[in-house]
Formats: C-alpha cells, structure tokens, sequence
C-alpha cells in the first residue's frame, strides 16, 4: 500500500498519521512533543517519531513511505524547508526538511504552517470538499486562518496569508502579542474568551468552554461577553469577505466546540453586517484536531506529484 508520512507538531503533543493518496487515514499515532527538556529534545522527538512512522509503514505493507510531510506553527519558509521562528517550541532558523529528510534516508520532505495545513485538509476533504472559495478560521490560543482557492492555501508573497487573527477590528483595544492593539484574536480567541471569563466569574481556572456552558444555560455575564467575541469575529468574517469573497467560511479550533452556542448567533452577526456583499456559509470544521496531520500528508502527494510532472 503506498502511502506517506504525515506529522503535525504541536506545542505540547504530535499527531501523526500514515496517509493513502486519496487521503485515507492507514495508521494513527500521537506522542508528546517534551518543549519542557528543551528545543533539541523536541528535534530529536520529532525525528524519531518520523523513523517510527516510516518502520510502522514497512512493517504493515511491505514497503516505507514515499515521503512525509511536516505541519509546525509560527513563522516558516515553505520554498525552502525552513522552520523559522516558534515562540512556544524555541527554534530559530531550523532545516527542518534538511534534518527529516536526512533521518528518512532522502525522502522528500514538504514543510507546511501548521494552520494553512489544516486548512488545505478541510479543504480537500473536509468541510470545504468540493468549494472552489473558501475562508478557515481556526480559534484557538490565538487565531490564524488560510485562504483556499481551487484545492489549494494561497500563502500570500511572504508566507502570512490568512492572518485574519491580526486584523484590527477594534482600534485601539487590547494589546496584541504582534505589537498592535485591538486584533481579532485579543477579543474572539479561545485564549481570550478563557481569560475574560475567568476574570468575569471570579474562577482562575475557568475558559471559553465553561463560559459557553454558562451561556448555554442562560447566564447574562456569560451571554453578554460571548457576544462580544461573537460581534468581534463577524466583523473579522465581513472583512474578509468584502476582500476575498469565499463561498464559505469553515470554522475550528476549541472555540468551536461550543457548536451552535457558536454558529447561531455568529451566522446572525454575520448577516446583519452584510449590505452589498453574497452572504457565506458558516460552517464548522469537520476534521477536529486532525486537520493539520491530514493537510501535511496532503502536502507530501502533491510534492511527489510536482516531482513526477516537473
């Protein structure tokens, strides 16, 4: 069976996956990524992990992987295979497909941004199969987002397209880890939700899914600030759609566990702000956590299907 190697490094964990070439999941495994031994420690986890893969393949069907591909977060240089800059797994200027393909005795080795991966998945087979235009939005921590166009994640001149997290939507409100005030992900992050829920109800240790529990059971401090997130987001959505025109907006990440406590009132924010502009459909992610694994593995066939036709 052929198949390659799919990996999504996170900032606490990995999620890995062998992959036939319609996208059809052949074996699973996850493992810790270890940040807290340091930033070689997670290099040489993240190597061995691949080793492990590529003898799991061999093992099961006979024969190793065609290639593998890598999903990390932060700053990358996909042309070239380099890991540039992560804040929370502490590299800079890592060869990161250099070092993978070196372990993998000279596989090719695609390297992709962890969220315009899971974008591409989603895209291909997931909540946007079959759309030719769409945006994803991925609420977690922070928000990151991937402009799918015809099969493919548009990643901009230099590598940041999608970054609707960074748009200002309330100028002059919170500070920004990007140095500007008043980003999308300040205000309708889960990171955010987390933290003025946590201030709101007196509890350190509540977060977003608590604060939608709350507003699902009626609660006005909880309704009132989830809102607020809400209109944040939509005004986000109606940015980019006056920019980019999707056909729809597929929506992940943990705040969009929260299921229609999410999606009823956004969809409504959403419409209302519209005047000249198609409405899109807003719709959950399908492929959950999986998404940036699956998308990696993606990235894998199509470099061997550009290496066949170049």
């Amino acid at each position: 069976m052929k198949h390659v190697i799919a990996l999504d490094v996170g900032g606490t964990g990995m999620k890995a996956a062998l992959l036939a070439q319609d996208g059809s999941v052949l074996f699973e495994a996850r493992r810790p990524t270890g940040r807290e031994h340091g930033t070689d420690a997670v290099v040489a986890a993240i190597l061995h992990f691949a080793a492990d893969l590529a003898e799991e393949g061999r093992s099961r069907f006979g024969q190793g992987p065609l290639a593998a591909g890598v999903a990390v977060p932060g700053t990358i240089d996909e042309k070239n295979g380099i890991a540039v800059f992560s804040a929370n797994l502490g590299w800079r200027e890592l060869p990161m497909r250099k070092l993978l393909g070196e372990r993998l005795g000279g596989l090719p080795v695609a390297l992709g941004h962890d969220v315009r991966s899971g974008g591409l998945a989603e895209g291909r087979i997931g909540a946007g199969r079959g759309v030719g235009r769409f945006l994803f939005i991925a609420l977690g921590t922070g928000i990151a987002g991937a402009i799918g166009i015809d099969g493919r994640i548009e990643s901009g001149a230099h590598g940041y397209g999608g970054e609707i997290g960074h748009v200002v939507v309330r100028p002059g409100g919170p500070a920004c880890g990007c140095g500007a005030r008043g980003c999308l992900e300040t205000l309708a992050s889960a990171g955010a939700v987390s933290r003025a829920w946590a201030e709101a109800s007196g509890d350190p240790g509540a977060d977003a899914a608590d604060c939608a529990l709350a507003v699902a059971a009626g609660d006005p401090a909880a309704t009132a600030l989830w809102q607020r997130a809400v209109d944040a987001l939509a005004d986000g959505i109606v940015l980019a759609q006056s920019l980019l025109d999707p056909s729809t907006v597929i929506v992940g990440g943990g705040l969009a566990e929260a299921g229609d406590t999410l999606f009823t009132p956004l969809r409504a924010a959403v419409a209302e702000r519209l005047t000249f502009q198609v409405p899109p459909k807003v719709v959950p992610a399908m492929l959950k956590d999986t998404a940036a694994s699956l998308g990696a593995g993606l990235l894998a066939w199509d470099l061997l299907s550009t290496e066949v036709t170049a």
